[in-house]
């Protein structure tokens, strides 16, 4: 049985949250936290093995929840956010660098649109968040390369991948890479819709890089990190010898949209052994297709170590498959990538 703590100062959103997670016969809920204050309280005397986390409250508001329950009872946290404007999503995004392992959209009343898609995220997400081991967060400093970067020119594109676990995963790998990178890095992450914006604001915060979303046809240029959009797949393309944007529609099959598969597929293609793929923390298999291509295209295919992930699936689909030329965990991708892209390798050529 899942042990759920609920923080929310509406009593109205408990109780619907309530009812969402009691509908399934493996969730029970088993608090309701009205403030920040009574969530650190309650956590502590309950052990729930999920807490979703409010973050607007009296008191104490969720990220500030977030940072003590982190350092005195390490307890998976699902932010749930009932706004996607600037001001909460910068708070909502300060608590998943505290330790929250997600963020989603707080669910609307049961008769509104969206409400049954949101319904399952919610459930899929807090299920998948309940087997996760945490462990206890410790402020840290915020760590920029140094600039001074050359390049081997065997290389001229980065693209990542993640899903959940991947914002933290994602913040690790920029905070280490210098504001001078000379490449251009793509990144497709899975998140909740309308958090994207918040995601990269965050992530420029925390990094000398330029963060931004991508736009349709853009040139790639380096030292600028480019993030897919919100229903909209991201590739490369070439024109006139130089890589840009394009954005593609998805085709409403498919089960992500931005997908890595695509990202990678398309960098494959057009970049080939130019090309450096990292997939990073994920639940899922997204991504491991495209990281085959890139490799047997002679490009060069980084994974985290799945023991390293909040979540593991998606390298561990990498390798099964075989599509992976080093494991490393997340402190250790950002200096290899930089090792990588200073001084080149040997060109391996096409594998199979």
């Amino acid at each position: 049985m899942i042990r759920i703590l609920v923080v929310d100062d509406s009593t109205v959103v408990a109780d619907l949250l309530k009812m969402i997670f009691e509908q399934q016969p493996d969730m029970q809920v088993i608090g309701h936290a009205r403030n920040g204050r009574e969530a650190i309280s309650m956590t502590a005397d309950l052990r729930p093995d999920v807490v979703t986390m409010d973050i607007r409250m009296p008191e104490l508001d969720g990220f500030g929840a977030t940072r003590e329950i982190m350092h005195a009872t390490p307890t998976p946290i699902v932010v749930i956010s009932s706004s996607v404007n600037d001001a909460e999503l910068q708070t909502t995004f300060r608590a998943i660098e505290e330790g929250a392992l997600w963020v989603i959209e707080k669910p609307p009343a049961i008769d509104a649109p969206g409400f049954e898609s949101i319904r399952r995220e919610l459930i899929d997400t807090v299920r998948a968040m309940s087997g996760v081991r945490v462990i206890r967060k410790y402020s840290a400093a915020r760590r920029h390369a140094a600039a001074g970067m050359k390049r081997d020119e065997r290389f001229e594109l980065v693209v990542v991948g993640a899903s959940t676990g991947g914002p933290q995963a994602l913040a690790e790998l920029l905070r280490q890479i210098p504001a001078d990178f000379p490449l251009p890095i793509a990144i497709v992450q899975h998140i909740s819709m309308g958090f994207v914006s918040g995601l990269v604001m965050w992530l420029q915060s925390l990094t000398g890089l330029t963060v931004k979303l991508a736009e349709a046809n853009e040139n790639l240029q380096a030292g600028v990190v480019y993030v897919a959009p919100d229903n909209q797949h991201l590739e490369v393309a070439r024109a006139n010898n130089s890589l840009h944007a394009r954005l593609r529609a998805g085709s409403g099959n498919e089960t992500f949209c931005p997908g890595v598969n695509p990202l990678f597929e398309s960098a494959a293609e057009i970049c080939g052994g130019t090309a450096v793929g990292i997939l990073m923390s994920g639940m899922g298999s997204d991504g491991s297709i495209g990281m085959r291509k890139i490799r047997r295209a002679g490009g060069y295919a980084l994974v985290q170590d799945p023991t390293d992930c909040i979540v593991g699936s998606m390298p561990e689909a990498a390798l099964r498959i075989e599509a992976v030329d080093e494991v490393l965990g997340s402190g250790a991708l950002g200096p290899r990538l930089i090792e990588l892209v200073a001084n080149g390798r040997a060109n391996t050529g096409h594998r199979a």
